[in-house]
This record gives structure tokens, C-alpha cells and sequence, in this order.
């Protein structure tokens, strides 16, 4: 098994920076869904130019969703055909679209 690249302080702080931005970033989005101040097809939108949204798990968005939680969302995700580690920027035009309707969105206009 290869080993990681050795990594200088400098980069190994940057890294865990990065990476530290990357979670708060992810935990906003999901508040904001929860709180319903975020729609699915801004959520979208969103992870089609934010890599750090893009990088969401589907699962996790879905049970921050209102009244969806980690049952429902997977049961979802199987009715819909939407692998488990999918993540929002993987997600093709007929599963967001599904996922859309499911949730009553409209899709987004740009």
C-alpha cells in the first residue's frame, strides 16, 4: 500500500485548513436546508460552482432535509436509483430532477 506524500508543516497545515473550511462550509449548507433558507435547485446551483458543496454527500443532504432523516433518506435514495456514495456535483440530470419533484422544487432558472 503506498505510503502518503510527505508532506512540509507548511502544506500539512494548509491541508488541514483547507480541509477545516471545507467541513464549516458543508455544515452551513446543511443548516440552511434544514432551516429551509436554502432551495434543492439553489443547492444545485451552488454545487455546479462551489467544490466544497459539490463535494456533499447526497445521503447527508437529504437528511438534513426537513422532516427526512436517516431511514428516509435512504429509502429514498434506492427508490430513485441514487448510489450511497453519490455526491451532489455526481449527480445527473435525471436524479436531480427526481429528487426535485420529490421534494416539490422547481428547477433552477438561470
Amino acid at each position: 500500500m503506498p505510503l502518503p506524500p510527505a508532506l512540509t508543516p507548511d502544506e500539512r497545515r494548509a491541508a488541514l485548513e483547507k480541509a477545516a473550511t471545507a467541513r464549516r462550509v458543508r455544515a452551513q449548507v446543511k443548516e440552511e436546508l434544514k432551516t429551509a433558507s436554502l432551495s434543492l435547485p439553489e443547492l444545485f446551483h451552488r454545487a455546479e460552482i462551489d467544490e466544497m458543496v459539490g463535494k456533499l454527500k447526497v445521503v447527508s443532504m437529504l437528511e438534513a432535509m426537513p422532516n427526512t432523516g436517516k431511514v428516509k433518506a435512504r429509502r429514498l435514495m434506492r427508490e430513485l436509483d441514487i448510489s450511497e456514495s453519490r455526491r451532489l456535483r455526481g449527480l445527473g440530470p435525471n436524479q436531480k430532477r427526481r429528487l426535485l419533484e420529490h421534494f416539490g422544487a422547481a428547477p433552477a432558472e438561470r
